[in-house]
């Protein structure tokens, strides 16, 4: 899990990559559900945070708020 300093850290282009990444983890992740072969299932509590975290903070940016 990253620590949003760090995220505030990186570039919008960044981030976009970053939240792509973790929609793409979480598809992953339900996909694995629905066959019955997750190793992980906390996995989708710290993903959904992640995400949540990601779009907090390029929104943020949009609106020029400094954290």
């Amino acid at each position: 899990m990253t620590k949003p300093a760090e995220l505030r850290a990186l570039s919008t282009e960044d981030l976009q990559e970053r939240l792509e990444e973790a929609q793409a983890e979480l598809f992953n992740l339900r996909s694995q559900q629905a066959t019955v072969q997750m190793e992980n299932p906390a996995r989708f509590g710290i993903l959904y945070s992640e995400i949540a975290r990601i779009k907090t903070i390029l929104h943020e940016k949009t609106l020029g708020i400094t954290g």
